[in-house]
């Protein structure tokens, strides 16, 4: 008998054992819970619709999903490596309804949100921050239906959808229809709209901003408005004052732009030593007046000298042509003859076949690529920008070749303007640089070691190079393009108070130019309280001229969106 009570008792001890550890586990996931998390999770129970939807829907750093899921979209590494800020918990909508309740929640509990669509803030302030309140993150992933409407000449697309698979599903619909927006098919469109969004063909229509047609926004008070509600003044500034101030972006509404049914393309790689100095100097002086059809832009990077242990510079022309190959040649010969285009340089293909070639895919890329909605690669990098309204001379050329060479991976790429950019008036939308600019240059330093010394090395010469070029771009202000965040040029107080109109000034200017200040009114009357909020996200203007606006408000016909629509 004695072996077999021996033999209860054991089984009696693994289930009190198993017992333990469940409990224990349960309690140290309580005890791990933050009254933050605690808190947030019970008002969305209760504020929500489908609560029953949310537990998988919630992630806190408990979780084991949460380190992927905040990974997963992060285009900067450096943004997520340890040294980086973690949000409090992640929230992912499913539906309209959901972000609804995790604004009016934040906004009960007093926590400072970050909205994420496609991750490539360049600063990644859509998951991560420099300031000091906690924050959560909302993001956007699970959002991204795609309605094309080919006989409204429109499509309504969700903000956590990528351009990528924005282009497909029109393509999908219409051969001869396609979208202005942007480069890189990993964006997701919800934040890239909000930017500008420039793409291969905004020299013909402009940028995926001035062919937004509506769009629903989720405001502090947690109302979901449309263009109609919201009013012109607010659909001006969230097509191009950037992301993350006015409102949490559901979907746009996009105008499909004529495209035709067989465009050509070319990248065509000149060295230093086949005269590429040259050669750049000339296309300063002609990429802004080329056919509008025609977008030439201009990568440029270090290159391994073929079985030496030199290096030297590559700058390849990355170029789409909205026509056939022989117009291009034609067009070539006439203004840009010193590149030296061949027929055989050039392929001609549909026009969702030359978004993969822009963007860097190989040829042999299926196009249903585009659908995966994942940045190509990833690594850690800095990125800065400017504008150039006079053509470098060689001399200064040849000190960033001199400067380049220092660096590991350096690249710089030049996108020329001109043609519809140049007609579209400063004021129209927030995006103000336009008539008069030659090119835009992006700067970017990449490495892909995790550790802090690399990184300051890294961003201490790109910082560097960025000095020496004030010679050579805008100044007053030195312009810079939203969408390629820089928290160098200035940030928001870190403790989260209401930062100076003129502190913001520093970055507002550069952004926006004179626009900023309109911006700054429209921010001041939409979101009184300065609920959106982040490092570079646009002030309030003092209560005394708060007041006076409020004051003066009813004698202005029409409101401030009037000028310059």
């Amino acid at each position: 008998m004695t072996p077999i009570v021996l033999k209860a008792s054991q089984t009696q001890m693994a289930y009190f054992s198993r017992f333990i550890v469940l409990l224990l586990l349960s309690l140290s996931s309580f005890c791990a819970s933050t009254p933050i998390q605690d808190s947030f999770h019970q008002c969305l129970s209760t504020n929500a619709d489908s609560s029953n939807q949310l537990s998988n829907t919630f992630f806190t750093p408990n979780n084991t999903s949460f380190t992927p899921l905040l990974n997963s979209t992060a285009q900067n590494l450096r943004c997520i490596a340890s040294y980086a800020a973690k949000p409090e918990l992640i929230f992912t909508p499913l539906r309209e309804t959901h972000i609804q309740a995790a604004v009016i929640c934040a906004k009960r509990l007093g926590i400072q949100l970050r909205v994420r669509s496609g991750g490539h803030d360049y600063e990644g302030i859509s998951y991560t921050s420099l300031m000091d309140p906690p924050y959560i993150v909302i993001d956007l992933a699970k959002l991204r239906g795609i309605n094309v409407d080919v006989e409204d000449g429109s499509v309504w697309v969700e903000a956590g959808a990528t351009i990528g698979e924005l282009y497909y599903r029109v393509a999908e619909k219409s051969k001869t229809y396609g979208i202005p927006t942007g480069i890189c098919t990993s964006l997701g469109v919800g934040g890239h709209i909000t930017g500008g969004a420039y793409g291969s063909m905004m020299r013909k229509y402009g940028l995926g901003a001035d062919n937004a047609l509506d769009a629903k926004i989720v405001d502090a008070n947690g109302r979901i408005l449309d263009r109609k509600a919201m009013g012109e003044d607010v659909f001006w500034a969230i097509r191009g004052g950037g992301g993350g101030s006015f409102g949490v972006i559901v979907s746009w509404k996009l105008k499909l732009v004529p495209v035709p049914e067989t465009v050509t393309v070319f990248n065509v790689p000149r060295t230093l030593e086949q005269g590429a100095t040259k050669i750049l100097y000339k296309w300063q002086q002609v990429a802004d007046k080329l056919d509008e059809n025609l977008f030439i832009r201009v990568l440029i990077q270090n290159y391994n000298i073929p079985n030496t242990t030199q290096r030297t510079i590559s700058t390849t022309y990355n170029a789409l042509f909205l026509g056939d190959v022989n117009t291009l040649q034609q067009i070539m010969k006439e203004n840009f003859p010193e590149l030296g285009l061949t027929k055989e340089d050039c392929f001609e293909m549909s026009w969702l076949e030359s978004v993969m070639f822009i963007a860097g895919y190989p040829r042999s890329v299926p196009t249903a690529a585009l659908l995966a909605g994942k940045p190509a690669f990833l690594n850690y990098f800095k990125a800065k920008s400017d504008f150039v309204t006079t053509p470098i001379p060689e001399s200064g050329l040849e000190g960033i070749w001199q400067r380049f060479l220092q660096e590991e991976y350096p690249m710089m790429i030049w996108n020329p303007y001109g043609g519809m950019m140049a007609r579209i008036a400063e004021s129209s939308i927030p995006f103000p640089h336009r008539n008069g600019i030659i090119f835009k240059i992006q700067y970017v330093s990449s490495w892909m070691s995790p550790e802090k010394e690399a990184m300051d090395q890294h961003v201490d010469w790109i910082r560097n190079l960025y000095d020496y070029m004030s010679g050579y771009v805008t100044v007053f202000p030195r312009q810079a393009y939203v969408n390629y965040r820089d928290l160098d040029i200035g940030m928001n107080d870190r403790n989260g108070d209401n930062t100076s109109v003129v502190t913001a000034c520093s970055w507002g200017t550069s952004y926006f130019k004179d626009n900023f200040n309109r911006l700054v009114q429209i921010k001041t009357q939409f979101d009184p309280n300065n609920f959106f909020k982040h490092e570079q996200s646009i002030p309030l203007l003092p209560l005394r001229t708060t007041q006076n606006l409020e004051h003066t408000k009813p004698q202005r016909k029409g409101g401030m969106g009037k000028k310059g629509r």
